[in-house]
């Protein structure tokens, strides 16, 4: 990222979490969990959340379980706090991913 992206308040935070059941921050990362019926269909989520980070040039870390990922996110340009583009990547998951996961 080239521009300054600036964290967003904890209000801002609050009122753009509440527009995303399942995620919640933990910290200073937005968090979700998914969960699956077997490995491959999560590994597969999994390779689509890192198309849409590469198009995004924002990512994520995931953790791949045998049914389960696990995703934390926050900007580390804005010293590791919780920014818009966390939210843009926690939504454009969320639109690849209905159904599937569980707090």
């Amino acid at each position: 990222m080239n521009a300054q992206v600036e964290p967003l308040s904890t209000k801002e935070t609050e009122e753009r979490l509440a527009e995303l059941p399942g995620w919640s921050v933990d910290g200073e990362l937005l968090r979700r969990h998914y969960l699956f019926h077997g490995h491959v269909p999560a590994v597969a989520m999994v390779v689509h959340i890192a198309q849409i980070q590469e198009e995004l040039g924002h990512h994520a870390e995931l953790t791949l379980g045998y049914n389960r990922i696990d995703v934390a996110v926050n900007t580390h340009s804005a010293g590791g706090r919780i920014t818009h583009l966390d939210f843009g990547l926690a939504r454009r998951i969320e639109d690849i991913a209905p159904g599937h996961g569980v707090r």
